[in-house]
Parts: C-alpha cells; sequence; structure tokens
C-alpha cells in the first residue's frame, strides 16, 4: 500500500514539474530560478524526454512489479514531449520564410550577434555585415577597438558606420557593447556613462534631430545563481524602452517565455514585437552553438514597436564554428503604413 502511495505520489510531483517547465506563466514562474532555465530550451527537452521514455521502457521489461509506476512516468514524458513540440511548431523553424531584404529606402536591416568577447574577429563579422546589407549592427561582448576595425572594413567596402559603444570597465569583454549604425539613418548619440542594463551594458542611442528611432543594442545578464534578480531587473527596463518608436536587438538572455509578464496586448516585451515571433523562427535557437539551433534556446532577439514590421528574418547557422557560442541574427523592419503617413522616417 505506502509503494503505491509512494509512486502515486512521485507520479503527481513529476506531472507538476513537467507542466512548470513545458508552460510555466501557467503557475507564473517564467522568471523562477531553475524553472526559467528548464524551460528556455524546449527542443533539448524533447530530446532528453524521448530518452527519458525509452530508458523507462527499459526499466518497464526488466522490472516486472514496478511497471505499473514506470507506465505513468513515459506518460507524463509523453505529454511533455508533446506539448513542447506543439509550442515549437506554433512558433515555427522558419522553413522556407526568410524573405526579401530590404527593397525600400525606409527599410532597415539589422545584424545582431553576441561575439563572446570579439572571438569571430572584426573580418568576419564585417563580412557578415556586408553579406546581409546591416544599416545597424548590435554586437555584446564587442570591444570599442574591434568595433571601430569593423566600422573601417565597412567604410573600404562603401559601408561606412558610426561606431558607439559602453564599457562598463577593461576586467573583461563582456562588459563591452558596441554599436555601428549607417549614417544614412541620420546622427546619433548616446550617453557613455549611463548605468543601463545592470551588469552588462546596453547601449541606448537615440537620433539627433529626434527623426528615426532610437536604437537600443541589448545585453541583459544571465539568469545564473546569483544574478536572478538583475536579470528580471533588467528585462523590466528594456520592456520600459519599448514605447514609441524603439528597435532593439542583442543578447536578451530570455526567451519570449520569460517575457510573458511584460508583455503587452499582442507584443512579446513592453510594447515590442520580437522579428522571430512575427516570422515563424522563435523555435530556433540562438545558443548554444555546439546544440543544433532547434534545440537550443532562442536568446538572441530583434525587437521593435509597432512603428515597423518585420519583412523577414533569419537564424545564421553558417558559422556556428567562427568562435562565439551565440549566432548571430538578422532581420529587416519595414515602417508600417500608418507610420509613414504620419510623416515619420527611419
Amino acid at each position: 500500500m505506502f509503494a503505491r502511495f509512494l509512486a502515486a505520489l512521485l507520479t503527481l510531483a513529476a506531472l507538476v514539474g513537467a507542466v512548470a517547465v513545458a508552460w510555466p506563466q501557467l503557475f507564473g514562474l517564467e522568471q523562477a530560478y531553475l524553472v526559467a532555465q528548464a524551460a528556455s530550451m524546449r527542443g533539448l527537452g524533447i530530446a532528453a524526454s524521448v530518452i527519458g521514455i525509452a530508458l523507462l521502457v527499459l526499466l518497464a521489461v526488466l522490472i516486472r512489479p514496478a511497471r505499473g509506476f514506470f507506465r505513468s512516468l513515459i506518460a507524463v514524458l509523453v505529454v511533455f514531449a508533446l506539448v513542447n513540440t506543439a509550442v515549437l511548431v506554433t512558433r515555427g523553424f522558419g522553413v522556407g520564410q526568410d524573405g526579401p531584404g530590404a527593397d525600400s529606402p525606409d527599410d532597415i536591416t539589422v545584424l545582431a550577434w553576441n561575439t563572446l568577447g570579439d572571438e569571430p574577429g572584426a573580418e568576419a563579422i564585417a563580412d557578415l555585415a556586408m553579406e546581409v546589407g546591416a544599416d545597424v549592427i548590435s554586437l555584446p561582448e564587442t570591444t570599442e577597438e574591434t568595433g571601430i576595425e569593423i566600422a573601417l572594413r565597412l567604410r573600404e567596402a562603401g559601408n561606412p558606420m558610426w561606431v558607439h559603444t559602453i564599457a562598463y570597465d577593461q576586467v573583461a569583454k563582456a562588459r563591452s557593447t558596441t554599436l555601428l549604425i549607417a549614417p544614412r539613418l541620420g546622427a546619433y548619440t548616446f550617453d557613455a556613462a549611463a548605468r543601463t542594463t545592470g551588469v552588462l551594458p546596453t547601449v541606448v542611442a537615440t537620433p539627433v534631430e529626434g527623426d528615426g528611432p532610437t536604437i537600443v543594442a541589448v545585453h541583459a545578464v544571465a539568469p545564473i545563481t546569483g544574478q536572478m534578480d538583475n536579470w528580471r531587473d533588467d528585462l523590466v527596463w528594456l520592456a520600459e524602452l519599448c514605447t514609441g518608436d524603439v528597435v532593439l536587438a542583442g543578447d536578451f538572455n530570455a526567451t519570449i517565455d520569460h517575457m510573458t509578464s511584460l508583455a503587452g496586448d499582442g507584443t512579446d516585451l513592453g510594447g515590442c514585437r520580437d522579428a522571430a515571433a512575427a516570422t515563424g523562427h522563435a523555435a530556433l535557437g540562438t545558443w548554444p552553438t555546439w546544440l543544433p539551433a532547434p534545440l537550443g534556446a532562442p536568446i538572441d532577439h530583434i525587437m521593435a514597436t509597432d512603428t515597423w514590421r518585420t519583412t523577414s528574418m533569419r537564424v545564421i547557422t553558417e558559422l556556428d564554428n567562427a568562435g562565439s557560442d551565440h549566432r548571430p541574427v538578422v532581420a529587416t523592419l519595414s515602417r508600417t503604413s500608418a507610420d509613414m503617413e504620419n510623416g515619420q522616417h527611419g
């Protein structure tokens, strides 16, 4: 009798845990320690479930008295895998949906890449920027020196860029974030002394003439032991930025699941919509590069307020061996028709 009670209790605990990880928003746990980490990698969770099911089937064959208990756990894992699969399919793997690049003077192409401390090198970053036709390049964990070298290479190729860098200190390259903006978007300024995201710097660049979007190169801290409060504060601060005419790009260290409590009506964070979610790419992981994209965590984003719509988006997997543990993401944004009618241009 006690064995059956214990088995039922363990099965119930497994079911509650599976639901909490598969859909943490149901319990308001999307930003809770451990749940936030587990929920960020749905694809890996599905793979782990398949392995777990296979092991439990083997145990059920070998240990006949516990067969009912193992069957219950198998059912829990099947439900967990199916829920996560449904979520990922709904969010999309981007098959055949990359779309065209910029085709209007008012379109902007935004590239974001956490470079793990300049690891890919200026040449590789500049080559990618040229390939995708980037107007805005957000580079978390990239130093000013590398940003200037990228800009020089782009200038030689006929695509000059202004360089804006914030470094909280020179102890680690991860404490620098660099933003490059094409002159065709107008002159931009930023406060290099401003504290933005608490642990790692975020560059907030505003147009000098007030004509054009505020452009934000994002680097939120990771949700690790000792940084959970800072991580939550970073996401709240980023959500508060998402009003008016704003484009955000970079390493948010958060999936759209983590942002649920900070989302607006029809948006993903504050008043911003995620380019990947808007185009059916939100199931593709951008970190870490050693995992296939469908198994990774989609924590790098390009977002914009409703003054922009996403016309194309791509998670770039061809540079997984370039040195960074993050994949670059690129999106082309077009002015919404209502915004164009109001006479605002990027």
